[in-house]
């Protein structure tokens, strides 16, 4: 790390978090003011906590990034396949793609103020414990929220993946994808050598996010829209990132 030492850089990782707590509480409070009129401010106000931390991130920790490929995301409704690396990827996928609901642990609604929040974006929230139910789940909801206009974001490696390794792509939003006949739209990006999954400390450099280019689902089987998303996924991931595949 440039500059600072190990402890300037604690400093700013806590200062970092520091912020983000009190944007959760202020922003938060203001999602559940406004619950009765939960659409669209409210969902205004989450992408707007998004952007907050993703600018508070840059300032105080030194990440940024740099997204190519924005011109292959369509207006329509898509199913979006995309790495899983850290909890970046959830601030700026919510920030930047204009309606989207998110495929999530339902443990996640049970925090405090975060969890309710959360709910204002009507996620399909899964039981991960129960497979069967979780995929039938995803896919009846997540068929209701594409027809609604809504993009739907899945994390195929379901958990949270090292630099440099691969997680075993599940057939949940490939599923969805086939059966509901939308596109899929695979994205890349190498945050987790930024904001490591089980690390306090951020380092600072720039974030590489690509969109991929869509791939048409009809006619084509979960399993062969699982493949293309990997491969394409997998293959960019070797050419962003800095660690070599496992």
């Amino acid at each position: 790390m440039p500059l600072l030492t190990r402890t300037g850089w604690l400093f700013r990782a806590l200062l970092f978090y520091s912020g983000m707590t009190v944007s959760v509480l202020v922003i938060g409070l203001t999602i559940l003011l406004v619950w009765p009129l939960r659409k669209p401010w409210g969902y205004k106000l989450s992408q707007l906590w998004c952007s907050v931390n993703l600018e508070w991130l840059r300032l105080v920790c030194g990440v940024d990034y740099q997204v190519s490929g924005w011109e292959n995301l369509p207006e329509q409704p898509v199913v979006v396949l995309a790495k899983h690396q850290s909890a970046w990827e959830t601030l700026f996928l919510h920030s930047h793609l204009p309606n989207v609901t998110w495929v999530l642990k339902r443990e996640l609604l049970w925090i405090p103020l975060f969890g309710w929040a959360i709910r204002v974006i009507d996620p399909i929230a899964i039981d991960r414990k129960s497979s069967s139910m979780a995929i039938a789940q995803m896919l009846k909801q997540g068929q209701q929220a594409l027809t609604q206009g809504r993009s739907v974001v899945v994390f195929p490696e379901g958990t949270r993946s090292a630099p440099g390794q691969r997680g075993r792509y599940k057939l949940g939003g490939a599923r969805l994808a086939a059966r509901s006949g939308y596109p899929v739209v695979p994205i890349a990006h190498n945050a987790g050598e930024f904001w490591r999954r089980q690390g306090f400390i951020k380092t600072p450099g720039t974030i590489q996010v690509v969109v991929g280019p869509l791939i048409p689902t009809q006619r084509l089987s979960a399993q062969q829209i699982n493949q293309q998303a990997e491969d394409w996924i997998e293959h960019t991931m070797q050419t962003i990132s800095s660690y070599p595949s496992r």
